[in-house]
């Protein structure tokens, strides 16, 4: 009997071991990238690298180049993926202190409904819900959108969204937008400019992917390694890689005093450029 006693023990005390909630990490939220001992905190600036693409057309090789190149200019980086695309996401960047935030993301000038509008819409991998959100919804921060009749709905934001709903403000963030269109009016550019970022880069025209993905790295590559001004480095990108051979898309700022700054310079402003 005092075996049997033992034995029952022994395993009692095993499971509890290899189930105790303790012995498990919880989940990090996207929003919130760990900080452990595996990944101390550094007095490295920190980038941002949002692929909501990444589950229709992944690129490893051009995430690879990109998080390279960002590093040898000295940035800590951090990659969003997939589902960690979400509303909530973008509604906590400013708080997340990112000094450079690259968004190779859906983007257009798409209303609800899918017609053609004077709204830009940057997308989200959330789907879309009526009973989620209601009052950005309600108040025109966010949209549905979708890529084309293929694909379901998703939340997209808008300038609204930016200057409204966004946790804190940017300090001094560069941000370069991938998708299509994000120049084509000045709204996005100036909610993000308005919310504390220094410098806004973006195509005026839809965009073709395979484009994009060889253009960006040639854009960082002219901000980082050569320490160009903005003005410079994409002049020299428009010169050297053109303009979209598809959709005649070229490459833009704003606002435009930030032409005549260096990555360096953007990120050490003492206020945003309005």
């Amino acid at each position: 009997m005092r075996n049997f006693t033992t034995k029952l023990l022994t395993i009692l005390l095993i499971n509890l071991f290899l189930f105790s909630p303790c012995c498990s990490q919880p989940a990090t939220p996207p929003a919130s990238p760990p900080n452990d001992a595996a990944n101390p905190p550094t007095d490295l600036p920190r980038a941002a690298i949002i692929d909501q693409l990444c589950v229709l057309q992944p690129n490893q090789a051009f995430l690879n180049q990109l998080t390279q190149e960002l590093e040898d200019y000295g940035f800590e980086v951090d990659l969003y993926q997939g589902d960690e695309i979400t509303v909530d996401l973008y509604r906590n960047l400013p708080d997340l202190d990112y000094k450079l935030i690259i968004f190779r993301a859906h983007s257009g000038l798409l209303s609800g409904q899918g017609e053609v509008v004077n709204k830009t819409s940057l997308f989200t991998n959330e789907p879309y819900s009526e009973t989620k959100h209601i009052k950005e919804q309600l108040s025109d921060q966010l949209a549905r959108a979708r890529i084309d009749k293929n694909h379901p709905y998703v939340f997209s934001i808008r300038d609204k969204f930016i200057t409204q709903s966004m946790k804190g403000e940017f300090n001094n963030t560069v941000i370069i937008m991938m998708g299509c269109s994000c120049l084509h009016i000045e709204d996005l550019a100036r909610a993000f400019i308005d919310q504390g970022a220094s410098a806004y880069l973006a195509w005026d025209a839809t965009v073709d992917l395979g484009y994009v993905d060889k253009a960006t790295p040639y854009l960082m590559e002219q901000l980082c390694a050569n320490n160009l001004t903005v003005k410079k480095a994409v002049s020299n990108t428009m010169n050297t890689i053109g303009p979209d051979p598809l959709y005649g898309a070229r490459l833009k700022y704003f606002p435009p005093q930030s032409g005549d700054k260096t990555l360096e310079e953007l990120l050490n402003l003492q206020g945003a450029a309005s």
